[in-house]
């Protein structure tokens, strides 16, 4: 049974920094893509970032892209989404993913693309 466990959420002040991880468990995820998105209060879910597993080669929705960087450590199964220069706008709760399938980066900003998610953790930016 695959778990996602997310944690490292909380409150900072805009222009501060967070990193969230999410452990997996219940797999190999090696061949893996792992998702990061996030869902303010009455928006949809956005997509945030992917990396796939097995290369680290990493994507980022440009609204984050230069300020957020995903990184895994295959050692404790665990993905990261290190978040720098926050901003109010970034205030979610944030939700880490994992595909089985990979059907190209085209496809990783869609949340149908994704088979497991984690309960996700808050982050709050305060102005």
């Amino acid at each position: 049974q695959v778990q996602l466990v997310e944690s490292g959420g909380g409150l900072v002040q805009a222009g501060g920094s967070l990193r969230l991880s999410c452990a997996a468990s219940g797999r190999t995820f090696s061949s893996y893509t792992m998702g990061w998105f996030r869902q303010a209060p009455g928006k949809e879910r956005e997509f945030v970032g992917a990396i796939k597993w097995s290369s680290g080669n990493a994507y980022y929705a440009d609204s984050v892209k230069g300020r957020f960087t995903i990184s895994r450590d295959n050692a404790k199964n665990t993905v990261y989404l290190q978040m720098n220069s926050l901003k109010p706008e970034d205030t979610a709760v944030y939700y880490c993913a994992a595909a089985q399938f990979d059907y190209g980066s085209y496809y990783y900003h869609s949340r149908g693309t994704y088979d497991y998610w984690g309960q996700g953790t808050q982050v709050t930016v305060s102005s």
